[in-house]
C-alpha cells in the first residue's frame, strides 16, 4: 500500500528535473536526492505516526491543536490548498503520461489524453484504496527497475557517484535544480496522503511501509539522474530517449518512453486520490457529516486536468498561485507536525519525538523554509515577469528558516519543561 506515495512524488516533474540534474551537472547533485529521500522519510513517518497515535488524519490533528473554529478553518484552508493544487498539476501529469506514448508512436495526443483519463477515472471510481494503490505500486516497481537498469548500463565512474552522494557541492547555476530535487521529493499533499492511509496499522509496520517506498521513490529518483549524464547539449524527452537508444538500443529507448508514461499515470491518479482521501479524512476528523464528497473530489481534480490536457492548455496563473501555496504550506506543515509531535495530549507520552528526531526536525524545518520562501519568490517574480536571483536571495532565506527553527525548539524545550 505505501508504494503509492512513491507513485505520488515520483512524476513527470521529478523526471524532467532529475534528468536535467544529470545532464547538465552529471553526479554533482546526487546528495541533494540522498538528502530530500531522508527528509521525506522523517515527515511521512511523522505524519503517519500522528494520525495513528492521535486517531485522526493531519487536518483533524491540526485543527485539534488549535481548538475551536480557528483550527477548523486552518486544517480545511490547508487541504483546500492541497486540492488546489492538485488540480493545478493535474494537466502537467497527465501530459507527461502523453509525451511517454508520443515518443513511441504517432497519434494524436488529444486521443492518448482522454483514453488515460478515462482509465485513470476507472481506477478511481473501484472506490477501494488498497485496490488502487496495489495497482500503481505494480507500476512503480516495473518503472523503478526500468530505470535502475538504464543506470548501470551508462554508468561507468562509481566513485564519481558516490562522491556525489556525501559531497554536498552546487557548481554555478545549479543551486534553483537542487532545490527542486528536494522540492519535487517532500510534496505537502503527499504527507496527507500518508496520513489518511495509515488508518488501522501498527506503527512498526507503517515504518516499514514508509521506509520502503520513499527509499524505492529516491532510488528512481536518483536513477533518473544517472540514465541522464550520457544526453549531450540540453535535456529534452526527445534527447534522452536518443540518449538511451544510442547506449542501450531499442531497448534503453522502450524502457525511457515506459518510465515516463509510467510517471505521469501514477501522479495523474494519486494527486486526485490524495485530494479525495484529505477531504473525506478531515471531514470525519472536525465533525462535519460525510457525504459522497470522496468521489467529488477526485472526479473534480481528475476532469479539470483532463479538459486543460485535451485542450493543450497550460494553466500558468493556477500553476503561479499553486506554487506560492504550496510554497507556505509545505513549511507551515512541516512546523505544525513537529508541533503535534511533541504535544502528549495529542500523541500520548510513548510516540513523542525524542531528542534526536527533534533535532533532525529543526533541519528539515530550516529546509522547507528556505524552501518555501524560494516558491513564493519564483513565483512572484513570474507573475512579475521577472527572474530572482537564487545566489542572492539563498542566504537571506536560510538565516530566516535557521531563526524560525530555532524559536520552536525554544517553545517545545519550554513546553516539555512546563509538563513536568
Amino acid at each position: 500500500m505505501w508504494l503509492v506515495i512513491s507513485a505520488a512524488f515520483v512524476g513527470p516533474g521529478t523526471v524532467t528535473t532529475a534528468a536535467s540534474a544529470g545532464a547538465g551537472y552529471r553526479y554533482q547533485l546526487l546528495w541533494a536526492l540522498l538528502f530530500s529521500t531522508l527528509a521525506c522519510i522523517l515527515l511521512q513517518e511523522g505524519a503517519a505516526r500522528a494520525s495513528i497515535a492521535g486517531k485522526k488524519s493531519l487536518g483533524g490533528l491540526i485543527a485539534a491543536k488549535y481548538p475551536g473554529k480557528t483550527g477548523q478553518r486552518l486544517a480545511w484552508l490547508m487541504v483546500g490548498t492541497v486540492v488546489f493544487g492538485c488540480i493545478a498539476y493535474e494537466a502537467g501529469n497527465i501530459l507527461g503520461a502523453v509525451a511517454g506514448i508520443s515518443i513511441a508512436i504517432s497519434i494524436d495526443s488529444r486521443l492518448i489524453t482522454a483514453i488515460i483519463g478515462v482509465i485513470a477515472g476507472l481506477l478511481l471510481y473501484l472506490g477501494n484504496t488498497k485496490t488502487v494503490t496495489n495497482i500503481l505500486g505494480a507500476i512503480v516497481a516495473t518503472m523503478g527497475v526500468g530505470f535502475l537498469i538504464m543506470a548501470i548500463k551508462v554508468t561507468k565512474n562509481t566513485s564519481e557517484v558516490f562522491t556525489g552522494l556525501i559531497s554536498p557541492a552546487l557548481p554555478e547555476g545549479s543551486a534553483l535544480l537542487a532545490l527542486g530535487l528536494v522540492g519535487t521529493t517532500i510534496v505537502p499533499y503527499n504527507l496527507f496522503l500518508g496520513s489518511g492511509i495509515s488508518e488501522g496499522q501498527a506503527i512498526r509496520s507503517m515504518r516499514w511501509g514508509v521506509i520502503v517506498a520513499v527509499i524505492i521513490g529516491g532510488i528512481i529518483s536518483m536513477s533518473i539522474v544517472l540514465a541522464a549524464v550520457p544526453i549531450q547539449g540540453e535535456f529534452s524527452f526527445e534527447a534522452m530517449a536518443q540518449t538511451m537508444q544510442s547506449n542501450l538500443g531499442v531497448f534503453g529507448r522502450n524502457l525511457f518512453v515506459f518510465g515516463l508514461f509510467a510517471a505521469g499515470f501514477t501522479s495523474a491518479v494519486t494527486a486526485p486520490l490524495a485530494s479525495a482521501i484529505s477531504v473525506e479524512s478531515l471531514q470525519k476528523d472536525t465533525g462535519y457529516v460525510r457525504t459522497n464528497w470522496f468521489k467529488t473530489t477526485w472526479f473534480m481534480v481528475l476532469v479539470i486536468g483532463l479538459l486543460f490536457g485535451i485542450f493543450q492548455v497550460k494553466p500558468v496563473p493556477a500553476i503561479i498561485l499553486a506554487q506560492a501555496l504550496n510554497g507556505l504550506l509545505l513549511p507551515f506543515l512541516a512546523i505544525a507536525l513537529w508541533l503535534i509531535l511533541n504535544d502528549d495530549e495529542l500523541m500520548g507520552k510513548s510516540h513523542l519525538n525524542g531528542i534526536g528526531l527533534n533535532a533532525a526536525y529543526f533541519g528539515v524545518v530550516v529546509i522547507t523554509c528556505l524552501l518555501g520562501l524560494l516558491n513564493i519568490a519564483k513565483a512572484i517574480g513570474r507573475a512579475l515577469g521577472t527572474s530572482i536571483n537564487t545566489a542572492e536571495v539563498l542566504p537571506a532565506f536560510g538565516a530566516l528558516g535557521f531563526i524560525i527553527a530555532l524559536l520552536i525548539s525554544f517553545r517545545i524545550k519550554a513546553l516539555t519543561k512546563l509538563k513536568r
